[in-house]
């Protein structure tokens, strides 16, 4: 059974919906790949996926062990390559939330859970992943 219907709407426009809570996703080819640049585009969302599965995979971890990180915020940003075009390497800044501290031992089970998180392990291994926690 389909997960996602997605539709081309002309003009390097597409919109995906999201079949089992009918949220919709719009996309828009980048200025400097012919496009209008109007709402993210395909290798964006590429690079809010990686990010918004790594919190999650934390998440999944932090409720385990009974560790608070709401709040935490990631700054990413995409590099592109030409020939062929590609993402070449998503940078991912995690800052913790402000006022919590966190054993060496957390540290290490929240930055390993976002650095095996399932997106991360699904992206080619060319596609650089440099990720920063500050906290």
């Amino acid at each position: 059974m389909a997960t996602i219907q997605s539709v081309y709407k002309g003009d390097l426009r597409t919109s995906a919906k999201h079949l089992a809570s009918g949220n919709c996703v719009i996309t828009d080819a980048p200025v400097d790949n012919n496009g209008k640049g109007e709402a993210f585009s395909p290798t964006d969302l590429v690079c809010a996926a990686l990010g918004s599965c790594m919190m999650t995979i934390m998440g999944i971890v932090a409720n385990r062990s009974n560790i608070d990180i709401e709040g935490i915020e990631i700054e990413i940003t995409k590099t592109m390559a030409a020939e062929p075009r590609r993402i070449a390497e998503v940078e991912l800044l995690f800052t913790m939330p402000a006022g919590k501290s966190y054993s060496d031992k957390e540290k290490a089970m929240l930055e390993n859970a976002a650095r095996t998180c399932p997106v991360a392990l699904s992206l080619h291994p060319d596609v650089k992943q440099t990720i920063t926690f500050r906290y």
